[in-house]
């Protein structure tokens, strides 16, 4: 049996959640589907899900249609949870983009459009809510085409065999435009292979609420999907992870390879903390209810028990490593408890959560006293807030959203930390070197083993990596750096483990400093890939809009009445845009935005002055080493600790570089 992991996408309201009921019932897996509006879907299976009529955790369920077996994955729709939605697509053989007829495309349709690009997934689009009043197949099929891809066919042409359906997707394709001129038909298996290679994208149209068109729907899937051969490897990704109703981590996991079975053991590593855990169960979901099974084979989902140390995209056995998630919050909020709150059970809790969401971003500000959290937008605050109230009992509120801004270097700096008072020893000296954006910050050793043993060089970047290095101009982040172990010294009595933590926090932060005085630190600021749609005689206002907010665009393009302009615009500038566009076209206009990634910041000198970080008086960040002397340890101002230190950086003795992965730590 033909099996596949088939997702469903789609911006909020366009009734996703309802065509997975629809053909949940129609496979006979579910006896009658349930309804959004009435709290008793089958797949939103959270409280919050059913009180707010939205999905906001991705869930599965498994039919069998023909010869084909569909594992449905529900995703997200709500953009505040659109990072949850990204994840999702770890997991997935093809998509179905549920596009509402009525609406047509939406902003956060062209994104997830976008993201299904970026991940190569074959996506089918289904055109929900043609009861409604809504332009007509023809005019819904050519938005399609216009803005989302050209190779959007209608469904049921293209299976009927309609010569101009299948010459389209015959043109997709050599070897198919080949076997169209010589028997003037494509084969089912070859319009399976065009579609698995995003040739063309078969376009349903039905209303799910009243069970029409889902059945040509599962028709049209279960002929259409291919079959995948598996490597016979173990190697599975981690795409989400959740608590059970009775509290359980659950690791929900694609197998990509071999099988996965219960009392596996399995290995791994993250930030530089290796671990070997068993499987206890593994389950089988049906929406909330479950089967325990004692193998799951390649191609299949599942969630499983037992493994405490992964997150989201954790890569397990032979999988690779995945890309970075193009979405990700840009705003921080202060987590505000109410009073008699113990905060650092407050900060624990938190950092529960954010190893089931990595984009949380949990941060305490000692200075200030007070924890930060990364969301997306006000929905996602009351699911916090409520999850925090239903696990440990906190009641908390959120300050103002304020942009998450982050730091770089623009030239190699290099920097030592020093750590002696009495009876304690350790020097670290490390170099942070600039990377391209987006790439985050990477760790490596070039120390030679004469000067510093193994086990003191793992340690040091395992305390390099155990936490976010603040940078020197407003207190935010750093990114995109390589931080590099050059050399280090330890004492044969007096070094212990936290006497390197201390050392290596310090040469990182001296570095930074340095950098600061010759003024090679950077801001940086979230940039927004957007696309304007304007009627034609509103092009002037926006213009000047995208003027007066430092937006980088292309000239505007006219298609009909309207025009489209793209281009990239600071987080920081785009407030509550959206609403204004809805205001001034009357409605007709619309926005959507991207994270694009993190830019120089277009106002740094303004942002840099309103923090008015003092990165001296954050002492817990130091930048000063602490040196014995005469019996005791005394501070050293981090300018002059370099003609005070111990060790030296000889070209001669460095060591090719090694990155700081699991390899490293494991042996």
């Amino acid at each position: 049996m033909r099996q596949a992991v088939v997702g469903l996408l789609a911006h909020v309201d366009a009734g996703k959640t309802t065509l997975a009921e629809a053909m949940l019932a129609a496979a006979g897996a579910i006896r009658n589907p349930g309804r959004v509006d009435s709290g008793d879907s089958h797949l939103d299976t959270d409280a919050m899900e059913r009180e707010r009529g939205i999905t906001i955790f991705s869930s599965s369920a498994a039919l069998d249609w023909g010869d084909a077996h569909l594992m449905l994955v529900d995703a997200p729709g709500h953009v505040d949870f659109s990072a949850e939605a990204e994840r999702t697509l770890q997991a997935l053989d093809y998509a179905i983009l549920v596009v509402g007829a009525n609406d047509g495309v939406q902003g956060h349709t062209e994104t997830l459009w976008d993201l299904l690009e970026r991940h190569a997934i074959p996506t089918f689009v289904f055109v929900n809510k043609c009861d409604l009043e809504s332009p007509g197949r023809e005019e819904l099929l050519a938005e399609l085409s216009s803005r989302l891809s050209t190779g959007c066919v209608d469904a049921a042409a293209l299976l009927a065999g309609d010569p101009a359906a299948t010459e389209e997707a015959a043109a997709s394709d050599e070897a198919a435009l080949d076997e169209y001129l010589e028997s003037g038909e494509l084969a089912t298996t070859t319009l399976a292979r065009i579609v698995a290679a995003r040739g063309v994208f078969p376009c349903f149209f039905g209303a799910a609420l009243r069970d029409d068109g889902v059945r040509e729907l599962l028709d049209g899937v279960s002929h259409l999907i291919a079959e995948k051969d598996w490597p016979t490897e173990f190697a599975a990704r981690v795409y989400r992870v959740s608590r059970s109703a009775r509290g359980e981590r659950l690791a929900w996991v694609k197998v990509t390879g071999g099988s996965l079975r219960a009392k596996m053991q399995l290995a791994g590593s993250d930030r530089g903390v290796t671990w070997q855990e068993k499987v206890n169960e593994v389950r089988l979901y049906q929406g909330a209810s479950f089967e325990t099974v004692a193998e799951v084979p390649a191609g299949r989902i599942c969630a499983v028990t037992g493994l405490s140390h992964v997150v989201p995209g954790s890569p397990l056995g032979a999988e690779p490593a995945g890309e970075r998630p193009v979405l990700a919050p840009v705003l921080s909020y202060q987590v505000i408890p109410e009073p008699g709150t113990d905060v650092s059970s407050l900060v624990r809790a938190l950092r529960e959560l954010a190893s089931e969401d990595p984009m949380l971003g949990v941060t305490w500000h000692e200075q200030l006293q007070e924890a930060h959290v990364q969301l997306m937008g006000e929905v996602q605050q009351d699911v916090i807030a409520e999850l925090l109230r239903e696990r440990y009992g906190m009641s908390v509120t959120f300050g103002p959203g304020g942009i998450l801004y982050k730091e770089t270097v623009t030239a190699p700096a290099e920097g030592v930390g020093h750590f002696e008072p009495l009876r304690h020893y350790a020097e670290a000296r490390l170099s942070v070197e600039p990377l391209p954006r987006g790439a985050g910050v990477e760790f490596g050793t070039r120390c030679s083993t004469d000067d510093l043993d193994l086990n003191w060089q793992r340690l040091v970047l395992t305390n390099a990596m155990e936490r976010d290095h603040l940078g020197p101009l407003t207190g935010a982040p750093l990114t995109d750096v390589r931080i590099t172990l050059l050399a280090g010294r330890a004492h044969p009595k007096h070094t212990e483990g936290g006497d390197f933590r201390q050392a290596t926090y310090r040469a990182v932060r001296q570095a930074l400093m340095g950098a600061r005085e010759r003024g090679e630190c950077l801001l940086l600021e979230p940039w927004y890939r957007f696309r304007l749609t304007v009627p034609a005689d509103r092009v002037g206002r926006a213009l000047t809009d995208l003027t007066r907010m430092a937006a980088v665009f292309e000239a505007p393009v006219a298609s009909g009445e309207t025009a489209r302009i793209a281009g990239e615009v600071p987080a920081s500038e785009v407030g509550e845009y959206a609403l204004e566009v809805a205001r001034y076209t009357g409605g007709r206009g619309r926005i959507s935005l991207e994270l694009a990634g993190y830019r120089p910041c277009h106002n740094a000198e303004e942002v840099i002055a309103a923090a008015a970080y003092d990165p001296e008086a954050d002492l817990p960040n130091t930048p000063d080493s602490v040196f014995c002397s005469h019996g005791a340890g005394r501070t050293v101002k981090w300018y002059d600790v370099p003609e005070h230190a111990h060790t030296v950086a000889d070209p001669a003795r460095l060591r090719p570089y090694r990155p700081a992965d699991a390899a490293f730590f494991s042996k």
